[in-house]
């Protein structure tokens, strides 16, 4: 069998690749998002969260041989909201965002932060939840953690100085600290909203999501940009239509061993029908139904 491919310089262009669900098992929850899957393909995280999105866990499931596990909450999960969980390519650090209470914080107040938790390897346990600190995390809003593999971080900040009311931020790291962040130029943000990027493993490209972007198919749409031979950012292209439909899609997450493209979309494939009995008509509800759900396509960029 000859795999198909979408072929992705810019705009897409060439054979058609289908865009399916990643797995009808997590069709248990009625929204699941913000998912992330380990470099050797044999775990995966993702959130969970009720139908308005004010409660969220972050969940996990293995590999085993061929299948999937069931899904397990993370250990850190309580009464607080937990969500865009990004695992680093040695899977020794789960970054993620949260409102939990950070100590450290001088007025007590909640907000979201980027955090992380460490492991030695993928047999040990997890550590304690670290809050990132400053210069990153601020009495703002922090959201949707990626690094590339040298450690530099992008992440979404609603600030008052950007372009916009969300944008994308970048944030060196030198091998102990992170650098102040930097906003993206205009080749990547806009005075519209600008959030969930996904950062390559060498910075090459970025994927994202612009709201309602003047030329787009409606509600949110990703988009990718990349940097040209001077390192400087190109004007960001839209996926095109195989990708994105009239609803929502956002928090993308790339493998770039195994080109695929993992994505969150809100696309309703529901009609009239007959149903056989109640298991046939609940089944059928919590697929493709309007809510978010994770997908996947191969592509190559």
């Amino acid at each position: 069998l000859i795999t198909s491919f979408l072929l992705i310089s810019g705009i897409v262009s060439a054979q058609e690749s289908e865009v399916s669900l990643f797995d009808k098992k997590l069709n248990q929850f009625l929204n699941v998002r913000d998912f992330c899957i380990s470099e050797k393909g044999n775990e995966a995280f993702f959130s969970i969260q009720s139908p308005d999105g004010k409660i969220s866990q972050i969940a996990f499931i293995i590999k085993e041989k061929t299948e999937w596990s069931e899904p397990v909450l993370m250990p850190f999960c309580d009464e607080n909201m937990y969500l865009e969980p990004f695992l680093t390519y040695d899977g020794k650090r789960l970054f993620f965002v949260s409102d939990r209470p950070n100590n450290s914080s001088i007025d007590g107040k909640k907000n979201f932060d980027i955090w992380y938790v460490e492991r030695k390897n993928q047999k040990e346990k997890w550590s304690e939840p670290i809050n990132l600190g400053s210069p990153v995390n601020t009495e703002l809003d922090e959201f949707y953690p990626t690094l590339s593999q040298n450690g530099n971080l992008y992440f979404t900040l609603d600030a008052p100085n950007g372009m916009g009311k969300d944008d994308i931020y970048f944030s060196r790291w030198n091998g102990k600290n992170y650098a102040a962040p930097v906003l993206l130029n205009d080749k990547i943000n806009s005075d519209g909203y600008e959030f969930n990027a996904f950062i390559s493993k060498d910075e090459s490209f970025l994927l994202y999501t612009k709201y309602n972007a003047e030329g787009g198919l409606g509600s949110g749409d990703l988009y990718i940009s990349k940097k040209d031979s001077k390192g400087n950012w190109q004007q960001a292209e839209n996926l095109g239509n195989t990708i994105n439909t009239v609803s929502m899609e956002y928090c993308p997450f790339y493998d770039e061993k195994t080109q695929t493209l993992y994505f969150t979309s809100r696309r309703n494939k529901l009609s009239p029908k007959n149903f056989k009995n109640i298991r046939e008509f609940q089944d059928y509800l919590n697929s493709e139904n309007g809510l978010s759900k994770i997908y996947k396509v191969q592509v190559q960029f």
